[in-house]
């Protein structure tokens, strides 16, 4: 049989998991010669033998890549043979066009722990073990390929006995490039709250979990940025880091060692425990279980903990001592970005954090906690980041270079090549000036990452955003602005890979609609190629703008002067408030813009039925109502739909005199609750029908920030499901703002495809 060579080309997440060395391994087994090498593109090999040995080792590219490998495409061409006598390893190839992918940070590996708590291993307890399998990548790396001196790691000289690992194509650090040891890596310090050092290495470690033994507030230094860390069971501990953190009430995020201590927490589902221990090490919102030890002060109000485990090395160190489950809150105050350099973190965590634990490992860019939960039966994503990001989802069609630049909460930013779609981390709320440098950060970083440089830039709507407001003033390149809750859509159809036209249920807080007006209560038809408002929420005046979102009561008594006039009911909520100026305000017509918002409905509802008034959390009254509820009623109230303006309208006025009289009737909140979740499941339902009936589409996406309730998702996936439509709805990435940036950039390239 005559001998043949091969060039073959491997693209996806290629790099810095190891798969070099497996190819060299695959081609040594098999008898085979040549060469591989990462490249900008990906990893480019030349194997030469037998053809039936070079089809067996194809296979096997595929079918026994690395664990941390995701092979997006193979592509084998054949060349003239050479005179090779052995299979070799050869240097990164720096020139070419960029379309390797970049692994994210992934938790600390089995084998690495095995090390790490071996006393005989030379690197026992020390916190900065990894391997080809796990460890630091997007956070530390700066540019392609993917070798040490693109990373933060290059001042870290190798010892001889770590080089030796990384030369060695055996050897499970074989080019694991954050590879180090006790002897020539990154070290801890601990330092006071005036920032001087108190002491180093174990000895800063062992301070550390003292002092978060006695109660005090740690900031950690971690893969992605700081955690503020405190023991989660000492209350006074917990009140006291949400006082200094300007945090009054919403959930903190708790690590505990393992998947047993988790089980003592909270009720786990199978599909929870696999995402507790997943390589990305999410957090993950579970069922509260009775007698949990933990501090109501942790998730005071809610029926549920965000749990995580630990998958830094130094979190497994922090958590061998007496205090068994931390709060680890991310480093910051309230709205801002998480602290990345050590000297940030004591300037901005001052007057919080008592203790800095720090190390000398940079971190390039930051990178939260991603934060998923399991809604209608599969697990879900919330806040996509650390662990997923810069993972792309991949899209039906290639096209254009396209950049996406978000909405103005939860940003992220999206950058199209191909069939790729880029999305970045969780960068936050571009509404200071941290939140806003980080946003730019981002966008330099992804696309000089990845040679993506945008045909066009496309922003939301609203002048004001700060993303809107960048992108116009990138004068050398095209911009375009896309309505809200179109990008919605657009994003939810996208990653489903789903081409056509559908109903789309956009339901949020706040959109900037077309006609200047704040939409939120949607059901619009349409791809990527435009859309049709086909029905919406009645749009009713928001007294006080911002002011109402923060207190729900004021929408309430906005909503109920909508549906009754001057002649108002006396529900019991009202009379806790001044509600003279509000009228006054509505009456006037002053400061009072109109809004379709869904979020805003379950605002006026829940402080109209007893629930929350002020929110000190973004959708707090929101999420309680839910909680108040349980679960979907049998019984719903009444809401009617009429036409007006070439499209219908769901009557707000309806549904809130139903609650109003139900109020009155003295029905309990719970099930108020109960009929209203299924008063709203019931008409988006009813009106999805009459969609198809008139324009003969049976997909519907639901996306928008109000589907994390979880009893809404569910609801309305089962009543659409029983009437006969194909139902959409996110997974890879979130159904909040955090999928905005997708939506944005693929009805871009679209419009450059329209020319």
């Amino acid at each position: 049989m005559p001998i043949e060579r091969w060039k073959i080309s491997v693209g996806g997440i290629v790099q810095g998991v190891g798969f070099r060395p497996n190819v060299y391994r695959l081609a040594t087994e098999r008898g085979l010669v040549g060469c591989v090498a990462n490249t900008p593109e990906g990893v480019a090999i030349e194997a030469q033998g037998r053809a039936a040995q070079l089809q067996d080792f194809l296979v096997a590219l595929r079918g026994q890549a690395p664990p941390l490998s995701q092979v997006a495409e193979i592509v084998s061409i054949s060349i003239p043979c050479v005179r090779d006598s052995e299979f070799v390893l050869r240097h990164s190839a720096l020139s070419g066009p960029v379309s390797t992918l970049i692994s994210p940070d992934v938790a600390v590996c089995e084998a690495c722990l095995a090390e790490f708590f071996a006393p005989d291993d030379r690197r026992f307890r020390y916190p900065f073990i990894n391997c080809t399998n796990c460890g630091p990548r997007y956070t530390i790396i700066e540019r392609i390929p993917y070798d040490r001196p693109h990373t933060t790691m290059r001042d870290f000289a190798m010892c001889a006995t770590c080089q030796r690992e990384y030369d060695d194509p055996a050897n499970r650090r074989f080019h694991a490039q954050p590879n180090c040891c006790p002897d020539c890596g990154p070290q801890l310090v601990l330092l006071d709250p005036d920032g001087q050092p108190v002491a180093e290495r174990d000895g800063a470690l062992c301070e550390a979990v003292q002092r978060l033994a006695a109660g005090e507030i740690v900031a950690v230094k971690g893969i992605g940025g700081f955690h503020l860390a405190v023991d989660a069971a000492n209350s006074q501990a917990v009140t006291r880091l949400r006082q200094r953190k300007g945090r009054a009430a919403k959930p903190l995020a708790v690590m505990v060692d393992d998947l047993a201590a988790a089980r003592r927490i909270c009720l786990l589902e199978p599909m929870e425990e696999h995402s507790l221990q997943s390589p990305e090490r999410p957090i993950v919102l579970a069922t509260k279980k009775e007698g949990h030890g933990l501090a109501e002060e942790v998730a005071p109000g809610y029926d549920q903990f965000g749990l995580m485990l630990p998958y830094a090395p130094l979190h497994h160190l922090l958590l061998q001592g007496t205090v068994r489950a931390l709060v680890m809150t991310s480093g910051n105050r309230s709205e801002e970005p998480i602290c990345i350099e050590n000297g940030e973190a004591v300037q901005r965590l001052a007057g919080i954090a008592d203790w800095f634990l720090l190390h000398d490992r940079g971190i390039h860019l930051p990178c939260d906690d991603s934060l998923v939960a399991l809604q209608a039966g599969t697990i879900r994503q919330i806040r996509r980041s650390r662990g997923f990001a810069p993972k792309p989802i991949t899209l039906a069609d290639t096209g254009g270079m396209v950049l996406g630049v978000g909405a103005e909460l939860k940003n992220t930013v999206c950058l199209l090549k191909g069939k790729q779609a880029f999305c970045s981390q969780h960068i936050g709320d571009l509404k200071n000036l941290e939140g806003y440098q980080l946003f730019q950060q981002t966008l330099g970083q992804l696309g000089a990452l990845f040679e993506i440089t945008p045909s066009l830039i496309v922003h939301d709507l609203h002048p004001q955003y700060l993303s809107s407001r960048w992108a116009l003033e990138q004068t050398v390149l095209p911009t375009m602005g896309v309505q809200h809750h179109h990008a919605h859509l657009v994003a939810c159809l996208a990653e489903n890979r789903h081409q056509g036209p559908a109903i789309g249920i956009i339901l949020d807080g706040a959109g900037y609609g077309v006609d200047q007006a704040i939409w939120g209560g949607e059901v619009l038809l349409g791809d990527a190629s435009g859309y049709q408002r086909f029905a919406a929420l009645e749009a009713l005046p928001l007294p006080g703008g911002d002011a109402a979102v923060q207190a729900p009561w004021r929408t309430g008594l906005s909503y109920l002067r909508a549906a009754y006039g001057a002649e108002l009911p006396e529900l019991p909520f009202m009379a806790a408030h001044e509600g003279a100026p509000i009228l006054s305000m509505l009456e006037k017509g002053l400061n009072s813009p109109l809004t379709s918002s869904c979020g805003r409905l379950f605002d006026a509802v829940a402080a109209m039925s007893g629930g929350r008034q002020v929110i000190q959390y973004e959708a707090q009254a929101a999420i309680e109502l839910m909680q108040t509820a349980g679960q979907l009623g049998e019984e719903t109230f009444p809401c009617e739909v009429y036409e007006e303006d070439a499209m219908l309208k769901i009557s707000v006025r309806s549904l809130v005199r139903a609650v109003a009289q139900a109020v009155q009737g003295g029905m309990a909140r719970r099930e108020i609750s109960r009929r209203f979740h299924r008063a709203v499941v019931t008409v988006f339902t009813s009106v999805a029908v009459e969609a198809r009936r008139r324009e003969n589409i049976n997909t519907v996406a639901l996306s928008g920030g109000v589907f994390q309730n979880r009893l809404l998702l569910e609801g309305m996936i089962a009543s659409l499901g029983r009437t006969g439509f194909q139902v959409l709805i996110h997974k890879e990435l979130p159904c909040n703002d955090g999928c905005i940036s997708l939506g944005q950039a693929v009805i871009g390239r679209k419009a450059l495809e329209k020319g």
